[in-house]
């Protein structure tokens, strides 16, 4: 039979339900009318709620039920950090989606409840790498995530107002701070940077990229993992240079506080009145649709005495409910999400890279200097599945505890602190089962 597609994107705040205008705090929710015959609806929850974002997997969804007239997929999101704490309280409650977006944080806890179906033999229908495996295999060497990108965070720089103050786009930490200088001389705070990711990616590339470098990645999550070490024998130096940012006023530790991650900051940025921003790369193609009047770059972190470094995660990871009634045909789209054409494309939309073995690389030529660094030197990988705490949420909140003012000495001694409680907890877990 054929399914009818009648598009409606509903945003819903509280019981108010409106047809059209999606206010940016809602839920955004694409689902279709289908004529009879349908045997499966699944439900999609997931944190991609730009148009431009849900317009390509809206073309995900569209091809897949063309080939699959008997299912009908529903994708709902939500934005910014209320999604995770959603997702989280729908595990809780044994309310999880059919499909769902998740980090590997989340993951890390979600897999330890058992909440995850296993994807092994999803992803070994695909051409990912040995390296991108080991990112995504759980301890127990099953899979039950799979990324469908690999995405990177870059110093945005506005050539323009660089231009005008006789600057150049910094390559190494020496230049960066001699750039910053000449902007804070003038009274412009030179690093527009988010509430969220903005200073631990900055932390993870100074402190992690010797590691990384020097392919020691394995031993020494080995040695945090078992206590031998603390995380914070190789972050303090990191997130030393981020407390150093905001002290000499590079940073406006007050207002990176309150502003979120990849929207309060864009919107700061495009207004042009500074040469810097800290973000996601993948904001690139939001950044230029706002239509900036001044040309930008978006380079990789120049915090090394002789160079920069790439951060980069697999990221939007497609997860699959163990407790579904249709698991199987859930699996089927992960499989369609994750072809080629459709993960190329889902890939491009946000100036990411393809986890899969291929050349692929994102068109936008604001991030050219992001794709010569992927291919050329070593990344820092943000979330690394080696290690055995969540290092990603774990930063964030030292991050936000840096910019209100906190000692970095005490909240290096937290986040250590942290890490063991993690580690503590993962191993009592394992003791039950």
């Amino acid at each position: 039979m054929r399914v009818h597609r009648t598009l409606t994107v509903l945003c819903l705040a509280g019981l108010l339900v409106l047809s059209a205008g999606c206010g940016s705090k809602g839920n955004k929710v694409v689902s279709y009318d289908a004529g009879g015959g349908v045997s499966h609806t699944l439900s999609f929850f997931g944190n991609k709620y730009e148009a431009a974002n849900v317009e390509v997997i809206e073309e995900i969804l569209n091809g897949y039920m063309e080939e699959n007239t008997d299912i009908v997929v529903s994708y709902e999101s939500l934005k910014g950090s209320g999604y995770y704490e959603a997702l989280k309280n729908r595990e809780a409650s044994g309310q999880l989606d059919d499909i769902f977006m998740i980090n590997r944080d989340t993951a890390l806890a979600f897999e330890k409840n058992g909440s995850l179906a296993d994807l092994t033999n999803v992803a070994n229908r695909f051409s990912f790498s040995e390296s991108m495996l080991g990112q995504m295999r759980s301890a127990d060497g099953k899979i039950y995530r799979l990324p469908t990108i690999v995405s990177a965070f870059g110093l945005y720089c506005n050539l323009d107002l660089l231009k005008a103050y006789g600057q150049s786009v910094p390559e190494n930490l020496d230049e960066w701070r001699e750039v910053c200088d000449v902007f804070v001389e003038a009274g412009i705070t030179p690093v527009v940077a988010n509430n969220d990711i903005s200073l631990k990616t900055l932390a993870l590339a100074r402190g992690f990229h010797s590691v990384y470098e020097e392919n020691k990645t394995r031993e020494v999550f080995e040695r945090i993992n078992s206590g031998e070490e603390e995380l914070s024998c190789y972050l303090s130096e990191g997130f030393g240079l981020a407390a150093e940012f905001c002290e000499k006023g590079y940073i406006d530790a007050k207002k990176a506080l309150a502003t979120a991650n990849t929207s309060d900051d864009l919107e700061e940025f495009v207004q042009g009145n500074s040469p810097f921003m800290l973000t996601g790369a993948w904001a690139a193609g939001r950044v230029k649709r706002m239509e900036p009047e001044f040309d930008f770059q978006v380079v990789p972190y120049p915090v090394l005495e002789k160079g920069a470094v790439l951060v980069i995660n697999p990221d939007v990871c497609l997860s699959v409910s163990k407790e579904s009634g249709r698991q199987e045909p859930a699996k089927d789209f992960v499989t369609y999400f994750l072809e080629e054409e459709n993960i190329s494309r889902f890939a491009d939309n946000q100036a990411s890279f393809s986890p899969l073995q291929d050349e692929f690389e994102p068109s936008l030529d604001e991030v050219d200097e992001i794709v010569n660094s992927y291919r050329g030197r070593p990344s820092v990988i943000g979330s690394d599945n080696l290690a055995d705490f969540p290092i990603w949420d774990i930063t964030e909140e030292i991050s936000k505890r840096l910019l209100s003012g906190e000692d970095l000495d005490f909240l290096m001694e937290q986040m250590d602190e942290k890490v063991r409680n993690a580690l503590t907890d993962n191993r009592g877990r394992e003791d039950m089962g």
